[in-house]
């Protein structure tokens, strides 16, 4: 969780930042940060929330398997999720929508850690979402799956993560196999929350497993076999 600032001004609209942005796209990224369970605080570039991302964008960025992929961080307007307002959720759909708006339809991998994975897995029946990488995801064991119909669906969490529940996690991915198009996770043996113990293996199958989403008929799926199974996920 990040500490919020003792003054506060009024939230700013979510905006899309791109980080690379070709002429032409022909499918995008959109990152998607943590947060708090509660916080009507606005967000800031330099919370460590979305400074987290960092290390991943670019390492997402260097393993794209096209040139012309538009990749972009969602800055949210609230710091907080905020019960049935979903304030994240809703402004990633918005953000979709604005993507929309600026280059036509493409489809779209999100890619969310923390709260971001609940924002992504809530904006997943967006049309323009065809994918959905979560990091150590905030997914509530009641939180719904029917908006994944026909999406690819992918969580990977930490074994050692206290912040949030693997659990949770491996519930979901399971409940999302009855809708998505395929769902499956792996658990990154010695991991934490905030992806910093074993952190190549984080930034490398991130990278590889959204590059995989982007064009999975030319891309192998890094993940073994078994992370798309019903029982037990694998451990990497």
């Amino acid at each position: 969780m990040v500490p919020q600032d003792d003054t506060e001004s009024p939230p700013k609209p979510a905006v899309v930042l791109p980080r690379r942005r070709p002429p032409r796209p022909r499918a995008a990224v959109l990152v998607l940060h943590g947060g708090q369970e509660t916080s009507d605080s606005p967000t800031s570039p330099r919370q460590l929330a979305a400074l987290r991302m960092d290390p991943i964008l670019r390492a997402v960025t260097a393993a794209l398997p096209h040139e012309d992929v538009l990749v972009a961080r969602v800055r949210y307007r609230l710091r907080g999720w905020n019960g049935t307002r979903a304030d994240a959720g809703r402004d990633t759909l918005r953000a979709l929508d604005d993507l929309d708006a600026s280059v036509d339809f493409v489809p779209t991998v999100l890619l969310g850690h923390s709260m971001g994975g609940r924002a992504a897995l809530h904006a997943a029946g967006h049309p323009q979402v065809t994918g959905i990488l979560a990091l150590a995801p905030w997914w509530p064991s009641d939180e719904p799956v029917v908006q994944t119909a026909g999406r690819r669906i992918v969580a990977l969490h930490g074994a050692r993560d206290r912040v949030t529940s693997p659990t949770d996690t491996a519930d979901c991915v399971h409940r999302a196999q009855g809708a998505a198009a395929r769902a499956g996770m792996a658990v990154i043996g010695g991991g934490d929350h905030a992806m910093l113990r074993r952190h190549r293996l984080w930034h490398r199958t991130t990278a590889a497993v959204v590059a995989h989403l982007l064009d999975p008929d030319a891309v192998p799926d890094p993940l073994p076999e078994e992370c798309y199974g019903t029982g037990s996920f694998p451990v990497l």
